[in-house]
């Protein structure tokens, strides 16, 4: 067993010392809490997302209790339930998106939160700086400055021809109306137009995207939000209607009937938002913890939708795609 490990193992009371250990005495069970804004996720992601926890010590229902929180898509219930994890004095908070950070640290100054995901923290006020985030807020960033115009490229390279692409904005999620100058200026670089469609609630998903379509819309951008995530069929039904291809941000997207993948490793954004959990457990503070940008990113392709689409996929991309559905 390597040195990290061990202290890892340390942290999550996993390791007995010799005079204990024969005697079996009881772990020591640490509490976090983990919020989020979509519907509860199924037990597979669960699994998926509890792995990199596992292999540093910490194991759900042993030494390890996690008290998850759900709004199910109701930006209302955001901050009630972040208060709900605070009363129940968790030793930390793990949220995911810019929305659930900011309920989260609207309801806690002392806790140390996690952000497995969120856009540009700084931007949205959620701490002072990359390398010196300070307050009681660390974790991942998933916005680089060429993140939009990486995409944006391998759509280009895919359909050539297209100028106009539908943008659906999450109007809860705060993050995405911070950074539109950012993504019009990656737009403009690539001579590109967006067409910004705010959705502020599912039963509006089939309009949005109707909206795209009357507006002239070649392609529909359907980025990284819970609320496009959990409603991930109806879109893309909705899309195909219109003979829309989709470039989507998340790989359950993809599924969904996506056209087009890209964007950061979800593997990688679990591993680094165990870390973050792991070193905090073992009694670091959060504000001295550097926030960290994703780098390894993932292209997928679903040749089902090109095909229903009349789309011949270039060769080029699917010789570099990491994922592709047949």
């Amino acid at each position: 067993m390597d040195r990290r490990a061990f202290i890892s193992m340390l942290a999550f009371g996993v390791v007995a010392s010799p005079l204990t250990a024969r005697a079996q005495t009881a772990t020591k069970v640490r509490r976090i809490g983990w919020l989020m804004f979509g519907d509860p996720p199924p037990p597979a992601v669960l699994e998926q997302r509890n792995a990199p926890l596992r292999e540093l010590g910490g194991i759900e229902g042993q030494n390890l209790l996690i008290e998850r929180r759900n709004a199910n898509n109701r930006i209302e219930l955001l901050r009630p339930l972040a208060e709900e994890l605070v009363r129940l004095k968790v030793e930390l908070i793990v949220t995911h998106g810019t929305n659930v950070t900011l309920a989260a640290r609207n309801a806690t100054a002392n806790i140390p939160i996690v952000m497995y995901s969120a856009g540009d923290p700084v931007a949205a006020g959620l701490v002072a700086s990359l390398a010196r985030p300070g307050g009681n807020v660390t974790g991942n960033s998933l916005l680089g400055p060429e993140t939009n115009a990486k995409r944006l490229s391998v759509l280009r390279e895919l359909l050539p021809a297209a100028q106009r692409v539908g943008e659906l904005e999450p109007s809860s999620n705060p993050i995405f109306r911070t950074l539109r100058k950012d993504l019009e200026q990656a737009y403009r670089s690539l001579d590109m137009q967006p067409i910004f469609v705010e959705v502020a609630q599912a039963s509006e998903l089939e309009d949005a995207v109707a909206n795209a379509a009357r507006q002239r819309a070649q392609v529909l951008h359907v980025p990284n939000d819970d609320l496009f995530v959990d409603n991930r069929v109806a879109i893309m039904r909705a899309a195909l209607r219109y003979a829309l291809p989709t470039i989507v941000d998340r790989y359950g997207l993809l599924e969904a009937g996506g056209l087009l993948y890209w964007n950061f490793s979800e593997a990688e954004v679990q591993r680094r938002g165990a870390a973050f959990i792991d070193k905090i457990l073992r009694g670091a503070k959060p504000g001295d913890l550097p926030i960290e940008q994703v780098t390894q990113f993932e292209l997928g392709i679903n040749l089902k939708t090109a095909n229903a689409l009349g789309i011949t996929i270039p060769q080029s991309l699917l010789l570099r795609a990491d994922r592709v559905i047949r």
